[in-house]
């Protein structure tokens, strides 16, 4: 899915975190068994692994110990060597695309990058037609393809397209970077560095384009009015994952003599209390079959992954903070088993989004915006009112496959917590509210979809080859809003973030109107 915006020095560090033990060499017995687990034995110089990566991440574990899903994640998509994003292995290979690993909305049809620029046009007429400081920016912009049609778009309302100041592109791959400023500036366009990032000039008015590779690079200005998307980019965060369990604890019993005397000769109280433990990945052993990792009958034809998830038996210090970071996480503390995704990087960035458009809760934050202004739209896929479990899913020219094999040449995602992006955007920032999340089969209903293809179609009119293009163009604009079971009209949610109106105004496609 679209890439995370991961600073390759995070990418680097995603093993930081891990310390390891301290030897104790006053005991033989900790002192061999630390021997043991990093030495080498002769069976592993022969094992063949499928990419580099997977024998550095290999290595990086035998040094450190089993490492969270959030640190494997990381290095399998933003890896400077490797990475799925920022290091491809394979020549002329497209993670995007009927030829690569997987199809985005905007590649389907051109119906959704326009129609997306057409809600963009409707919050700005709703919010006073500004006639200057806008903003536009995409995080995890693929080909930019979605900008481009947004654009394309937007340059029909020359009052809105007179309005735009800056596109800011947020993009962590160098080759990503260069397919996108040949779509939206032109092969030959110049491309100059700046402390910000990377500057061109768009084919559409000549609006200048500003890629940086981390959304802290764009200044919060409260002058401005900054429109964001980001479209399958929150489905590419690392996430954390954590299940209950029930532990045995001594009870200390009372100190006070009395106390003490009397319970001599009595066992000490047992008692049993309910723990977050941490999900972490480690190499898998050498004759591993498919059963016992359970590996879904799809996914067996494929050789046994490389790598496997399995419960830490301590309690790490992601596991002490994280679960216990929402209501909605402790909540499920007293359930036996039960099984959470927490994602960090996705509530920084979705408080972020709120800073921008409402200013920052925090008094001291240079972000003190009197006015707020503008909007986000945040288009993925997950469950909008449960917290996602065992989501975590590989994909590989257009299959699905292991997410813990072959590392660096499989796209990882998981499904995107709505319910942990709202309730980071409301806590950053009192100028905000949020609308939905949304099936994506009734927002693009309510932008008129239908309507659009109906124009597309006539314009084809009786050309050579239009009965066909007609056929395809139905059966696009169909599949983005199918509802059957696993369609994207029904998995794909909408989210919008926008400044705080006390309820009295909801944006068009999520049951609203224009409001000029």
């Amino acid at each position: 899915m679209m890439k995370p915006d991961v600073l390759r020095s995070a990418a680097q560090g995603g093993f930081r975190c891990l310390s390891r033990r301290p030897i104790s060499h006053n005991s033989k017995i900790a002192y061999q068994s630390y021997r043991s687990f990093i030495s080498t034995p002769p069976c592993r110089e022969e094992r063949k692994w499928t990419t580099p990566l997977g024998k550095q991440l290999t290595d990086a574990i035998n040094t450190t110990g089993p490492i969270p899903l959030a640190s494997y994640m990381r290095m399998c998509l933003t890896a400077d060597i490797g990475g799925y994003y920022t290091g491809a292995l394979e020549e002329g290979r497209d993670q995007f695309g009927r030829k690569g690993d997987f199809i985005t909305s905007p590649e389907i049809s051109q119906i959704f990058g326009e129609l997306v620029g057409v809600w963009f046009v409707a919050e700005w007429l709703s919010q006073g037609r500004p006639k200057q400081g806008v903003e536009l920016i995409e995080v995890g912009p693929g080909r930019g393809t979605l900008m481009d049609d947004m654009l394309r778009t937007m340059r029909n309302f020359k009052e809105m397209a007179s309005s735009i100041e800056t596109v800011y592109m947020v993009e962590a791959s160098a080759e990503l970077r260069t397919a996108q400023k040949t779509l939206l500036c032109g092969e030959d366009a110049v491309l100059t560095e700046s402390k910000i990032g990377w500057h061109s000039t768009s084919k559409y008015s000549g609006l200048p384009i500003v890629w940086t590779d981390s959304i802290k690079s764009i200044p919060q200005d409260p002058d401005k009015t900054p429109f964001l998307v980001a479209h399958e980019f929150f489905d590419a965060l690392p996430i954390h994952a954590f299940q209950v369990v029930e532990v045995a604890q001594t009870q200390q019993p009372p100190t006070t003599n009395e106390s003490s005397n009397s319970n001599q000769g009595s066992e000490t109280p047992i008692v049993r209390t309910k723990q977050w433990r941490e999900m972490v990945v480690s190499p898998t052993p050498k004759g591993t079959t498919h059963a016992d990792l359970s590996t879904p009958k799809s996914e067996q034809h494929e050789p046994v992954p490389e790598f496997q998830l399995t419960l830490n038996t301590s309690v790490t210090r992601h596991a002490q903070y994280l679960p216990e970071a929402s209501p909605r996480y402790r909540a499920l503390k007293s359930t036996p088993g039960a099984l959470i995704e927490v994602c960090p990087d996705a509530s920084l960035y979705a408080s972020d989004f709120a800073s921008r458009i409402g200013g920052s809760s925090q008094p001291t934050h240079l972000n003190n915006k009197p006015h707020p202004s503008g909007a986000a739209l945040i288009l993925d896929y997950g469950p909008a009112e449960t917290i996602p479990t065992n989501s975590l899913r590989g994909i590989r020219r257009h299959r699905r496959v292991s997410p813990f094999a072959a590392p660096g040449l499989v796209d990882l995602s998981a499904d995107v917590d709505f319910g942990a992006l709202v309730e980071a955007a409301t806590l950053a920032s009192a100028g905000v509210e949020c609308h939905g999340p949304v099936d994506q089969a009734f927002f693009l209903e309510a932008m008129g979809i239908r309507q659009r293809a109906e124009m597309l179609a006539k314009s084809l009119g009786s050309a050579a080859g239009g009965e066909d293009k007609k056929k395809e163009l139905e059966r696009s604009w169909k599949r983005l809003v199918d509802r059957g079971p696993g369609g994207m009209g029904k998995v794909y949610k909408v989210l919008a973030i926008l400044p705080e109106n006390g309820g009295r105004r909801r944006p068009v496609g999520f049951g609203g109107d224009v409001s000029a």
